[in-house]
This record gives structure tokens, sequence and C-alpha cells, in this order.
């Protein structure tokens, strides 16, 4: 395994990187219940679902971690799954065999674009102040969802989000977040998986955590929905603006993820090229057909692979551990179901910490990097959505160097990035 994955070059050993991953996979096993949640609304089966759900993670995570020999995890998108269900078929109207059928398209497109360098270039093309505000966001993004599945903050219908009750898993969880914070001041590896075991401990000596009543089970068949897309039905010229949407949307979620996570990793050149990005965005979009064929919307890339990071993984050996404990899930889907959200809550909070403090590197007394980077990081957590930061950082990138005079020195791949980013834009508005 050290030859096999580098270890010792990239400053790693196998205890580090197996912990990495299971921390990785702990902090976004709320996937393999909450994605055949959302996608069941469609009438697909929801019990062959969890099976789709854990097999399309455990292909896609252990791909990349093979391939590209990088510490990153991929499941089934949160937002993607949602504009699966909501947009295409509840609102559009279209069979969730069709919805599959769009899902398939965009991953081959994307694919293409991918071996023909298109979508690195779009990377290597972003402007550092973007890529470091990119980190910085998707930090507050991932620290929002987080106080708020403690339950730390709450919807407020006049100021927005207000601080919630102080009950019992809110503390528990804050307790948590202190302890590894402890930890972590006394470099002890392993203090988020440790945070959130000890939650989950504390939460069931007091009654808030529920335990199953059997802790292993057999998969589900996925029978009632896999090979079951309408890839004609997708290639209807009425379909297009969906798939452009779909891959649209895992375009910039994914980059963001992966260029947030290259950093912290440490997988980033002296010149700011992201190392191996190709191998993972072909990863990316095999794992997205994959996951059509099989039954389930849009793989994608995961921000929660930064807990893993943040634990010390440096490899593609995590990304092992967290993909066969993907398929190990496919038996235990109840025992997994015990950790509750106020228990890997604080693990996405010191992991939005760790994300933020590259901000250092942006040059704030240049307003046309402060700008631009500074709407990136506010609206990602302010929009919900790591997309919609992106195309505003973007837009208003370019609109700051036309009326400043430096039209020049922007990049025809950036053009190009501007005006797909005008575009979701509008779509985005007119959904």
């Amino acid at each position: 395994m050290k030859n096999l994955f580098k270890l010792s070059e990239n400053g790693s050993d196998v205890k580090t990187e197996v912990i990495g991953g299971l921390t990785t996979f702990l902090t976004m096993a709320y996937i393999i219940f909450v994605n055949p949640l959302i996608l069941s609304e469609t009438g697909m089966d929801k019990p062959a679902l969890i099976t789709a759900t854990c097999l399309a993670a455990a292909l896609g995570t252990l791909l990349v971690g093979l391939w590209a020999n990088v510490p990153f995890a991929m499941a089934p998108g949160m937002g993607l799954n949602a504009f699966f269900t909501y947009t295409l078929v509840m609102g559009q109207g279209l069979s969730w065999q069709t919805a599959l059928g769009v899902v398939f398209v965009s991953g081959v497109a994307f694919f293409i674009l991918t071996v023909a360098g298109i979508r690195e270039k779009v990377v290597n093309a972003i402007p550092l102040s973007l890529r470091i505000a990119t980190a910085a966001g998707i930090g507050l993004f991932i620290t929002f969802i987080g106080l708020k599945n403690m339950g730390l903050i709450v919807d407020n219908p006049a100021t927005l989000v207000s601080i919630g009750a102080l009950n019992r898993p809110v503390l528990i969880g804050l307790a948590a977040l202190l302890l590894i914070t402890i930890l972590e001041l006394r470099k002890v590896k392993g203090s988020i998986l440790i945070g959130i075991a000890a939650a989950t401990v504390v939460g069931a000596l007091f009654g808030e955590v529920s335990l199953p009543e059997t802790a292993v089970s057999v998969p589900p068949s996925l029978e009632p929905i896999a090979f079951k897309l309408d890839i004609l039905g997708a290639l209807k010229w009425g379909l297009v603006g969906a798939i452009f949407s779909f891959m649209f949307v895992d375009l910039f979620d994914s980059i963001g993820t992966i260029v947030a996570c290259s950093y912290e990793a440490g997988h980033v050149e002296p010149d700011g090229t992201i190392k191996k990005i190709d191998r993972v965005l072909e990863a990316d979009a095999v794992a997205t057909v994959a996951g059509s064929l099989l039954g389930t919307s849009t793989t994608t890339t995961y921000i929660e692979s930064a807990s893993g990071i943040a634990d010390g993984a440096r490899t593609g050996l995590s990304s092992v551990v967290t993909g066969i404990l993907f398929l190990a899930a496919l038996f235990f889907a109840p025992l997994i179901g015990v950790v509750p959200g106020f228990a890997t809550a604080p693990a996405l909070v010191i992991v939005g910490v760790f994300m933020f403090r590259n901000i250092k590197e942006i040059n704030f007394s240049d307003m046309k990097d402060a700008v631009p980077a500074f709407l990136t990081m506010i609206l990602m957590p302010l929009t919900f959505s790591i997309s919609t930061g992106l195309t505003i950082g973007f837009l208003s990138y370019l609109l700051i160097g036309i009326l400043s005079g430096g039209i020049r020195k922007i990049s025809v791949v950036m053009w190009v990035v501007g005006l797909l980013s005008a575009v979701n834009l509008a779509v985005s508005a007119i959904h």
C-alpha cells in the first residue's frame, strides 16, 4: 500500500489514511438516507434507492481513490437530487426514467469535455484569488450547514436566521466541538472522529439516539430502478436546457469542491495548478454515468471529503476505505443510522475553520481581487449554493476587469466561463 498510494511521498501512513477515510464516511453517510428520501418522491422504489446510493458512492469513491490517488469521496449530489425530483419530474412532468436519461447524457457529455481537457482548462483559468475564495466560501457554507444540523441556528421569519434553543442535542454538539478543538490543539490524530463517536455515545446515554432493532440487514434489490433510464426521451430538443443545467451545476460544484479539498490536502503545484485534476474529473464523469445506470441522480465529489483531509488523509487509500465502508453500509444501514446530525455537525464546523485559513493569501488591498473574492465567499452560505457563489464571483470578476481597463488580461476560457455563468444565473432566475 505504501508503494501503490505513495504514502511516504505524501507524508502519510496507513493508520492516518484509515482514520481519514472513516471520518469522511461518517460525515457523509447521511446521503444513504437523504438521497433515497428525496428521489422516492418521484415514485422510484425507496429500498432500491438505498442500494443504488451506496453502490454509486462506493464506485465513484473507489475509482477516484485508485485512479487519481487523492483523498476525495463521491456520492449522489445534494442539490442535484433536488433538481432531479422537484424541477424535472415534479416541475416539468418528466418521468423518472427520462430524468435518469438526462443524467446519463449529461454524464457522457462531461466525460467527453474532460477527455478533451476542457474542464481542466476551466479550472486552471480561474484566478488564484477566486480559487482561495472558493475554498473559504465552502468553509463558511459547510459551517452554516453544521450549525444548522446541530440546531444552534434556526430559521426566523423576521431575520432569516437566529439562535436556536439550547436543548440537550445542541449542548452535546457544542461539547463535541470543544472536544475536537482541544484535541486539535494537542495534535491528537483522529480528533474529528473521536468527537463524532463521543457525541454519539453521550447522545445514546441521554436518550437522544435511538438504537436500531437490528444491526444487519440484507441489501434491497436494485431491480425496480436499475437500467430503467430513457435515453432517447432525454435526447429530445426540449430537454437540452435540463441537460445543460445538470452539467453546469455539477461542473462548478465539482470544481469548487476539488479546488478547496486540493488546497487543504496539499495537492496544488506552486503555480496554482491542481495535481491530477484530469483524473479526478474523469472519475467524476464516469461515476455520474454509472450512477444513472444504477438508478440515481448525478454523482459528484463531496465537500465532506475535507473532514477526512483535516484528520490527515492525503492519498487515495482513504478513499478506498470510504468506498469499502459504503459497500459495508449495504448490510449495516440500520447501525449507521445511529449517528445523529448533532454528532457530525461539529466536524463540519471544524472543517470550515480549516478551509477558511488560507484567506490570508487573497490581496484585499486590490479591489479587483477583493470584491469578487468576497462575493464568492459570502454568497455561498447566504444563497445556500456553491454554484451561485461561484457564478456571482466569476461575473463580478469579469465586469470589474472590463470597467477597470484590464480586459486584455482576461483569458478566453474565463470569457466562456462568464458566459456560462450568465446563462446559469438566468436559468436559476427562471426556475
